[in-house]
């Protein structure tokens, strides 16, 4: 089908061996293709997987790779099965049911260490559906699991760790997890010679089994819309293991791999999983024959595809086939929301990655140097601030007169909102003034003079952790100065309109409220922001305004070495 995808001409040269090794095909048809089937591909995820999986042949994906891929899904299908159907938690996890996902610790050459305060304790490591499972070594046996839920609301923490011995922070090589139910953090390490991608690995499907039911409670799913959300999470992980089991040329970053974990990540991510639960809840309600009557042919749902492969999930186990749930992330001739979510967030992604690299090149080390850096980032407010200074200080009597009588004049008649308008609408027309003339034009670069470098004493004391904090506020700052040098110079248009846009709405509002009305707003801003009402829109608006920051290059930065240094080398 994907061969056919790019050669749909009824006059297009017939493929005769469709399985050589030599045939391949291209993104754009496995993109469109494989997700019809649920356990293949997933349309948020499919062209990382893509990337993956033609890595090695110049992103054309052959069918000799994809054979392999296929095998690799059936024996992690048949894993999770066989460990599924085993002994292993079958007292615990009866009740719920639960799919053994991975277990890690049974042999002996990788062991995984549980840390829980000062007590380490090696044992076998199992992640099911709906929690996570530690079973200390015994001589012959295992101890009593211990159960951490990753499908209750109990404020759960996931992330890397360092440890080491006598607690020391050496090896960065373990996950933290804590949670309400917790009386301390535990601490799971994944000891490994060199690197920690069993670390990474762990982390990102731990992640993406908390993730999804987050996701559950968020949005309120429930019933069969629940188990068909739960697979959908289940087999992202399955595709992990397979590309993990054929071995991949390149180094795979897990979580672009997992659909939760990707949508955690990508800007406007959240708005891609409102529309997956939209899509589940409105068929839930009984529209999805509705729906695909109206749409033509749709994809298989994930639950469907796994109850084929002779699974039973939870409230589905007893539905017959006609019930089962027909998600329809693909139809034919049309994009559907969830394709246009999708498609609208990695169009957003690409400005965030390559403002990204605007920012990671102007990033330069040392404290000394990123103060030179910021000592000149801010000559123009010290140029102000010299000059207030020198009108506070009445250097010059008439000029000082002149500043004293005008602003005296504003403030009696109550210009100040007046005033701040007319300085934020000559703001405004510079920034587009700047945008029409700097067009095309290369971007002048910020030139600091470097300082001389530190001595081995000072390198010493420099790497102390209170310096390292400093620099990395510094840093810091650095980088909001350049992303605001980069709106003046327009070095990223949409984003100068929409800042400019954004000031000509201030000064509007400044112009035409009343100062009172202007202090209340600010006030009830203040103290209503985190109301229940008001709570849900708040994060939504502070996520779009972090996305849109993020979204910012900076301007670039040159170092230049003193001209008095050069002449004495």
């Amino acid at each position: 089908m994907m061969l056919g995808w790019e050669t749909p001409a009824a006059a297009s040269q017939p493929l005769l061996n469709k399985v050589d090794e030599n045939v391949s095909v291209g993104s754009e048809a496995f993109c469109r293709i494989a997700p019809a089937v649920p356990i293949i591909a997933n349309i948020i995820t499919r062209e990382n997987l893509f990337a993956v999986l033609s890595s090695a042949t110049g992103g054309r994906l052959q069918f000799s790779t994809y054979d392999k891929y296929l095998n690799g899904l059936e024996r992690a299908i048949r894993k999770m099965k066989n460990n599924s159907e085993s002994s292993l938690l079958s007292a615990i996890r009866s009740s719920r049911d639960e799919k053994i996902l991975e277990v890690d610790g049974t042999v002996t050459t990788q062991p995984v260490l549980e840390h829980v305060g000062i007590s380490t304790w090696p044992g076998r490591l199992i992640l099911t559906d709906h929690a996570l499972y530690f079973e200390a070594h015994r001589v012959v046996s295992y101890d009593k699991p211990k159960r951490y839920d990753l499908s209750d609301d109990l404020k759960q923490v996931v992330k890397p760790e360092l440890t080491g011995p006598w607690g020391t922070r050496l090896f960065d090589k373990a996950v933290f997890y804590n949670s309400e139910s917790l009386p301390e953090p535990v601490v799971i390490e994944f000891p490994e010679l060199k690197g920690h991608a069993r670390r990474d690995y762990w982390l990102a499907i731990i992640r993406e089994i908390l993730c999804v039911h987050k996701f559950i409670k968020k949005y309120d799913i429930k019933g069969i819309s629940r188990d068909e959300a739960l697979w959908k999470a289940v087999l992202g992980i399955l595709r992990l293991q397979a590309i993990l089991d054929i071995g991949s040329p390149t180094s795979v970053q897990h979580e672009t791999l997992l659909m939760f974990n990707l949508c955690d990540q990508l800007p406007g991510g959240d708005l891609i999983l409102e529309t997956i639960a939209s899509m589940l809840n409105s068929r839930e309600s009984g529209d999805s024959d509705h729906s695909k009557a109206e749409s033509g042919m749709h994809s298989v749902s994930a639950l469907e595809m796994v109850s084929n492969l002779g699974f039973v999930f939870g409230s589905s186990s007893n539905s017959s086939n006609e019930s089962r749930l027909s998600v329809g992330e693909i139809s034919v001739g049309e994009m559907t929301p969830l394709e246009r979510a999708v498609q609208e967030s990695k169009d957003d992604y690409k400005k965030v990655v390559s403002a990204r690299a605007t920012v990671d090149g102007v990033k330069v080390e040392g404290v000394d140097t990123n103060l030179a850096v910021m000592k000149e980032l801010l000559f123009p407010i010290n140029d102000l601030w010299k000059s207030l200074h020198s009108l506070a200080c009445w250097n010059d009597p008439w000029k000082s007169l002149g500043f004293c009588l005008i602003f005296s004049y504003i403030i009696y008649r109550g210009w100040i909102g007046y005033a701040v308008a007319v300085v934020l609408l000559f703001i405004s027309a510079f920034l587009l003034i700047t945008r029409s003339f700097n067009q095309g034009r290369p971007v002048d670069e910020v030139k600091v003079i470097a300082p001389p470098p530190m001595n081995t004493m000072e390198q010493l004391l420099a790497v102390q952790n209170a310096i390292t904090q400093a620099e990395q506020i510094i840093q810091d700052g650095n980088i909001i100065l350049l992303k605001l040098r980069g709106l003046l110079l327009s070095i990223f248009p949409q984003a100068t309109e929409k800042f400019a846009f954004a000031l000509v709405s201030a000064a509007l509002v400044l112009a035409v409220l009343p100062g009172k009305y202007i202090v209340l707003l600010v006030f009830l801003e203040i103290f209503t922001r985190n109301s229940p009402p008001r709570k849900a829109n708040t994060e939504r608006c502070a996520r779009r305004l972090r996305e849109w920051w993020f979204s910012i290059p900076a301007a670039p930065v040159v170092l230049e070495k003193d001209k008095e240094e050069k002449k004495r080398k």
